[in-house]
């Protein structure tokens, strides 16, 4: 199964708006180029386009992903379930650490959404890099052999 990298967003302050770009490095160990809040577990964050357009859809929303705060926005990749599998991005290759949390702030957003992201790693996944790179909105996104 393969999919497409949708949007890539990087966060320059804490609490802080989310830019969006068109390409971005990222960091083996470190996370995306430019963005804080890097840790060494959670190096990236990913969310996937079709539950994101399938809450909007039940909560009657039409809140921009940025919103959600994840740093990579995919399409065609299901992550539910995908702790310690490998996905190669680009030239870069991520090991998913396990699911993300959807956090107070979506309700912040729009009311509704953390509770509508919470069931079945709506909230997307968190991974660290393993391989560096440019990756660049429509790289092709695909799964690599489990951890």
């Amino acid at each position: 199964m393969s999919g497409r990298l949708e949007a890539i967003w990087s966060k320059r302050a804490h609490r802080g708006k989310m830019d969006q770009l068109t390409d971005v490095e990222l960091i083996v160990g470190k996370g995306v180029a430019g963005s804080v809040g890097r840790s060494t577990r959670r190096q990236v964050t990913l969310i996937e386009r079709e539950v994101w357009e399938r809450v909007q859809a039940e909560l009657v929303a039409d809140v921009d992903p940025s919103a959600r705060r994840a740093n990579l926005m995919l399409s065609g990749i299901a992550l539910v379930e995908t702790r310690g599998h490998l996905l190669r991005i680009g030239p870069a290759l991520l090991r998913i650490g396990g699911h993300t949390t959807p956090c107070e702030r979506m309700d912040e957003a729009l009311p509704g959404l953390q509770e509508a992201l919470r069931a079945d790693w709506g909230g997307g996944a968190f991974a660290q890099i393993l391989v560096g790179g440019m990756v660049r909105v429509g790289d092709l996104v695909q799964w690599e052999t489990p951890v």
